[in-house]
């Protein structure tokens, strides 16, 4: 008997919602430091609207690649918010964290 392949991505989804709830719910989300943002010396950019990404997160040890906006950016870090059951978080990430994601999100212009 085969698995139903209809139903895959929504198990896949709510599979990876868990692991990120037990995980975040350990707490210690990892963000980077004063000194190493530099924004007394990098220029910082505030987007007028936060841009859909997906970006990785530490928290403690635990890596986990979340579905973010990003909020504001430096030549070398990005600002994202993102929620995990409800709870939103909030961190720096270096640039090379983040990726783009052009999937329509909820509540924008594009997702309805």
């Amino acid at each position: 008997m085969g698995t139903n392949k209809r139903y895959a991505a929504y198990y896949d989804r709510l599979m990876d919602e868990r692991i990120a709830e037990r995980v975040a719910a350990k707490g210690g989300l990892q963000t980077l430091t004063p000194t190493e943002l530099g924004l007394d010396t990098e220029p910082l950019t505030i987007a007028p609207e936060p841009q859909p990404v997906r970006a990785w997160v530490r928290f403690y040890d635990t890596p986990l690649r979340v579905d973010a906006w990003a909020c504001r950016w430096t030549s070398k870090a990005v600002g994202i918010r993102f929620e995990i059951r409800g709870r939103e978080y909030k961190a720096w990430v270096w640039s090379n964290a983040v990726e783009a994601d052009p999937r329509p999100r909820p509540g924008s212009a594009s997702g309805g």
